[in-house]
Parts: structure tokens; C-alpha cells; sequence
């Protein structure tokens, strides 16, 4: 039996295969065989338990690497590709909640985003599909998420509604504040506004407190509003006495070099993921955000002597960032194998040409619509029994994606065809008007004539 690094090794190396496209088999023989090992360790951990030692960092490696691949293959549908996206989601509010800035709004899609996740999860463990070690596991990631999501509407919940706008408000504003400050060159000019409005916001206190409707009542919760009141003339304040980016501190320089080529990489795979992304390639930025993330002591970067240099949002913002656009990108994977992915593309590009053709309508002749009809051709012809097949003869996932796309591209070019059909008609309804139009001239010209010759002649 392979031991969990070994089968990571294998894992890293089928990643880094670009030569062919990934085999759904070889995926799936690597998950069975670590799937036992995931049920040796339920065996003995009957109970969650917080500490986490080497074999927990390997088997956390393994499946987040057979998540992406999952999702890489298309089976985005079935409970190991779910791993990832739980796993994202934890660091997602982690940060959140360590930061405390959040409302309502902001948890309501992870609610509903772990509520979908869980459901996949409950349907194959009820259908067997998958081992009871894998849906055990996965159980115990989403009670993990649903326990802090709790915790931190809990936060909210002692919320006054007298502070609930003014707490909304600030929320937003902080978010304002750090994207500024992520800025290689902030605007002065962007920050005077918020600037006015925070000073707006501190006036509405009464020796330090915020009172509620009327005046008369000091609400309870005057803590988090104040104390994120605090932190938002903090991080003003950083703006205004640094010109740029440059002057972070010297000894947090790297980390911010680093985060922001992770950024720029990952949003220019936000613009290209369907033609250019296959899923395992973001284990590489994962791995190198968690290294970054543990560099962090009591929540900040610090240098060799343990001091805090400046410019410890800009970072805290910059890995946040990256983290949300991660969760992003794991969140719109489709349910379309890698090798299937090109095709769909295809198709997706052919059927938006053609509703924009649909949508302007003409004049347009047969020959401009030959190159859609061609490559639909091209496309039809690729399939063996009505089925796309991979280079191995296998079936791979998203069949019924692709075909929904043939098919709307082919009702398309058949309404193209109609309208084209349409104009011809009326267009031969024309031209025999206009020679009705001619010979009811003629006539009226012989009567003319008709009529002067009479007149002359009396």
C-alpha cells in the first residue's frame, strides 16, 4: 500500500503533465488507495481533535490536491471536489473573523455556498458512491465552517439595531480604506472623502458613545463600532503619511513583492480561466498564501527582531485578496472535463457570435454563415455514437454540457436560416411590386396620350 507522501508525489507529478490531458482513471485509482488511509485514521480519531501533526499536513496536501483534480476532470458534482472549495471557504473566514469586519450580507453567500456543498455530500453518502471515510472527513470540514460561521453571526447578534447602519457603514468604508491602501499609488484625492465621512461618523458621539434614536439611549455593542471607528483613522492616517507603496517597510518589501505578483496572476486567470486554467494549477498559489500566512505572529508580520513595521494592512489586504479570488475561481469551475474544456470553449465562442449576429439581424448572405456551419461540422463529426470520446476511448465528463451547447449553436443557424429565408420573400415581394408599379405606369401613360390625341382631334 503506498503511504500518503507517496501518493502526493505521484499526485504533484500527474500536476505537472502538461503534455497530455489528465485521465480520469488515474485520478481515481490515487483516490481509492488513500481513501484506506483515511479510514485508518477514522478508526482511531473517533473524535475531531485540534491538533494536527504531520500526517494530518500530508493527507490536508493529498486531498486538496485530488479535489482540484476532480474538478479538473469535471466531476465537480461528486464530494471530493468539494474539499477544496470547504477548505477555501475556512480561510476565507478565518481572515474575516479575525479582522471583524463583516455584516450580514457578507455571510450570507458562504451560508448558502456550504448548504450546496453539504447537500452533494449528503447525496453520496446516501447513494454509497463514495467510501463513509471521505464523506466523514468532509463532514467534519463543513461542521468546522458551519461552527465559526455561527460563532461570528453570533458577533452580530449583539449588535444594537440603533448601530446596525453606523456598523454597515464602517464595515464599508474599512474596505474602501484597504483597497486604497493596496494601491502601488494612493490617491489623495480618493481618501479626503472618506476621510470627511469617518469624521462624520466620530461626530455622532457623545463623550465617546454613540446614542440611539432620539438621543436618550446609549445602545449596547459600543465596542465594535468604536473600536473599528479606531482602526479606520488608523489605517487613514497610514495612507496620508506614505506617498506610495514604497514606503512599506523595507523588511515586509518581499512579502508585498510576492503577494502582488500572486494577485496579478491570479485576476489575470479570473479574465482567462476558460481557456487558459486547469484547476491544479492554483495548488501552487495555495500553497505559496498558506507559507505566507504562517509567517504571521498574533495576526502581523513582523522582522528578525519581532517588531511590526509599517504597512501591515497593505499585506493582510493583499493575501485576503488573494484568497477571495481563489475561492472565486474554485467556485466557477464547471462540470466539464479538461479535455472536453476545448470544445465547450469552441461552442461558447460560436453560440455568442451567433446571438449577436440574432441580435442585429441583417442583411447577411449564406456564405457568411458557412463558417459557423462549418465548425458545428467539425465539432459533429468528433463524436463516436453521439459521444465525445477521450484519446484512451473513454467517456469523459460533461457530456451533457457540451451537447447543450451543439445544440443551441444548431437552433441558432436554423433561426439564422429562417430570417434569411424571411428576407428573400420579401425581398421577391418587392421586385414584383415594383414591376406592377411599372406596367400600372405604362398604362397611365397610353391613357394620357390616348386622351391628348382626342383632344386634338376635336
Amino acid at each position: 500500500m503506498l503511504l500518503p507522501h507517496s501518493i502526493r508525489n505521484r499526485l504533484t507529478v500527474l500536476k505537472k503533465d502538461r503534455g497530455d490531458f489528465i485521465k480520469a482513471n488515474d485520478v481515481l485509482n490515487l483516490y481509492h488507495l488513500i481513501v484506506k488511509q483515511v479510514t485508518k485514521l477514522n478508526e482511531v480519531r473517533e473524535e475531531p481533535s485540534t491538533r494536527k501533526n504531520r500526517v494530518d499536513s500530508i493527507l490536508a496536501d493529498v486531498f486538496s490536491l485530488l479535489s482540484l483534480f476532480f474538478l479538473t476532470i469535471g466531476k465537480t458534482k461528486e464530494c471530493p471536489a468539494t474539499y477544496c472549495q470547504i477548505a477555501s471557504i475556512r480561510q476565507l473566514l478565518d481572515h474575516m473573523n479575525e479582522s471583524a469586519v463583516f455584516n450580514e450580507s457578507d455571510l450570507a453567500p458562504f451560508q448558502k455556498r456550504l448548504a450546496d456543498l453539504r447537500e452533494i455530500v449528503r447525496k453520496d453518502k446516501e447513494s454509497g458512491k463514495h467510501p463513509e471515510a471521505m464523506t466523514k472527513l468532509l463532514d467534519r470540514k463543513l461542521n468546522e465552517c458551519d461552527k465559526i460561521l455561527a460563532n461570528m453571526k453570533e458577533s452580530l447578534s449583539v449588535l444594537s439595531e440603533d448601530l446596525v447602519p453606523i456598523h454597515e457603514r464602517l464595515v464599508r468604508i474599512r474596505r474602501q480604506l484597504v483597497a486604497l491602501a493596496a494601491k502601488e499609488s494612493p490617491n489623495k484625492a480618493e481618501l479626503k472623502p472618506i476621510q470627511e465621512e469617518l469624521r462624520d461618523i466620530d461626530s455622532m458621539r457623545v463623550d465617546g458613545r454613540f446614542l440611539g434614536h432620539g438621543g436618550s439611549s446609549v445602545p449596547a455593542s459600543q465596542a465594535i463600532c468604536s473600536s473599528l471607528l479606531e482602526e479606520c483613522f488608523e489605517i487613514s492616517q497610514e495612507i496620508k503619511a506614505r506617498e506610495d507603496s514604497k514606503n512599506v517597510a523595507s523588511e515586509l518589501k518581499p512579502i508585498y513583492d510576492r503577494l502582488s505578483a500572486i494577485r496579478a496572476e491570479l485576476e489575470n486567470l479570473v479574465l482567462t480561466r476558460r481557456w487558459s486554467l486547469r484547476e491544479t494549477d492554483l495548488w501552487n498559489y495555495t500553497v505559496s498564501l498558506q507559507e505566507i500566512d504562517k509567517m504571521r505572529v498574533d495576526g502581523k508580520f513582523v522582522d528578525t527582531e519581532g517588531n511590526r513595521p509599517t504597512g501591515q494592512y497593505v499585506l493582510l489586504y493583499l493575501l485576503r485578496r488573494c484568497y477571495g479570488l481563489i475561492y472565486r475561481l474554485l467556485s466557477s469551475s464547471e462540470p466539464v472535463s479538461e479535455e472536453l474544456m476545448p470544445i465547450a470553449n469552441k461552442l461558447s465562442t460560436v453560440k455568442k457570435c451567433l446571438n449577436e449576429v440574432l441580435k442585429y439581424g441583417g442583411p447577411f448572405s449564406p456564405r457568411e454563415l458557412y463558417p459557423y456551419q462549418l465548425a458545428l461540422f467539425q465539432i459533429d463529426s468528433m463524436r463516436k455514437d453521439g459521444k465525445f470520446v477521450g484519446a484512451d476511448g473513454s467517456v469523459p465528463e460533461g457530456q451533457g454540457i457540451v451537447m447543450a451547447h451543439l445544440n443551441e449553436c444548431h437552433e441558432l443557424v436554423e433561426m439564422l436560416k429562417e430570417s434569411l429565408e424571411e428576407e428573400e420573400v420579401y425581398e421577391e415581394g418587392d421586385e414584383d411590386n415594383e414591376e406592377g408599379d411599372e406596367e400600372f405606369d405604362e398604362e397611365q401613360e397610353e391613357q394620357e396620350e390616348e386622351e391628348e390625341e382626342q383632344e386634338q382631334t376635336q
